[in-house]
């Protein structure tokens, strides 16, 4: 098993574009030969774009890019520069007369943070497109621009987090995630010690215990967003299953994770050029997921009044 960047899954390009002044961005996973592709939503608050779309039962089978944006509902519109990106470039599913390029998306909501009118939009789709590159920036870039974790006790009290990735191949079988952590809650590491939540009192304090003590409902605007992609032979039920599989990740790593308050989702591309089970393909992405949570908050800088992981570490 050794590591890989996403980037070196044949087909995928990943580009990325943000206003840091204005504390937010986006992450676009593209495929312009067309995947299958799958999606599980948990939280109670999303804001996503063509999920219906990846409905096993229904007709289109392959997408061409996955689009992840701040910005809540208003980021969505992200989506429309990254189809006209794909048209130009000649992509889409074909009807004949028309090329109909297949974006599936989901924001997060960043817009406590920096400028309220700052919200990606489709210059800034495309801008992300041509920003493609085989090195893929973490911390504060992308849809992880204006990301923060813990926020139950006021923005005063948030911690900085951001975008992290990190793939694995085993044998032929490439995994790799991405990942925008905007969470309710905190994110802990492996050993369950506090990487970033409410910053109270020069200490990590845990979101979970403040909402059993205080009984006081969670503050609106979160929402961690993130993707899988893969080499294996998978369609469109069985990337929805990895995406089911994935969320243990989530639930691993975010305390508490999928509240009313979050828009959690998971989507899933396979390019098909590797036979694998898809239960070997869920346990891998969920590694790779996890890991990908830890590095968005610890490949974090601090930003808009809040402190980093790198600021408080012992």
């Amino acid at each position: 098993m050794k590591g890989i960047k996403m980037s070196e899954i044949r087909g995928i390009e990943v580009g990325q574009a943000q206003d840091e002044q204005g504390g937010s961005g986006c992450t676009v996973i593209l495929c312009k030969e067309g995947c299958s592709a799958g999606v599980d939503v948990r939280g109670g608050g999303p804001a996503t774009r063509e999920t219906d779309l990846l409905n096993p039962v229904n007709m289109v089978q392959k997408v061409h890019a996955i689009c992840l944006s701040g910005g809540s509902a208003f980021g969505l519109d992200a989506a429309g520069g990254v189809m006209r990106y794909l048209e130009e470039a000649g992509c889409g599913h074909d009807m004949g007369f028309v090329k109909v390029p297949i974006v599936c998306g989901a924001s997060l909501f960043d817009l406590g943070v920096g400028d309220v009118h700052c919200r990606p939009d489709a210059a800034m789709g495309y801008a992300a497109c041509q920003n493609t590159a085989d090195e893929i920036k973490e911390g504060n870039v992308g849809a992880g621009t204006g990301a923060s974790v813990g926020k139950i006790m006021g923005k005063e009290h948030a911690m900085k987090s951001g975008l992290g990735t990190y793939g694995i191949q085993m044998g032929e079988l490439q995994v790799a995630a991405i990942v925008a952590v905007n969470a309710c809650g905190n994110v802990v590491d492996s050993d369950g010690s506090q990487l970033a939540g409410v910053w109270m009192n020069d200490q990590i304090l845990s979101t979970k215990e403040l909402m059993i003590q205080t009984l006081e409902a969670l503050p609106q605007g979160n929402t961690t967003i993130g993707c899988i992609v893969t080499n294996a032979k998978l369609d469109k039920a069985q990337c929805t299953k990895v995406a089911s599989i994935t969320h243990n990740a989530y639930a691993k790593t975010i305390q508490p994770v999928h509240t009313m308050s979050d828009g959690d989702s998971i989507f899933v591309m396979a390019t098909g050029e590797c036979e694998s089970a898809v239960d070997i393909v869920g346990v891998l992405a969920t590694k790779c997921m996890e890991e990908a949570i830890r590095r968005a908050v610890k490949q974090a800088k601090s930003a808009y009044g809040l402190k980093a992981w790198q600021d408080v570490r012992a």
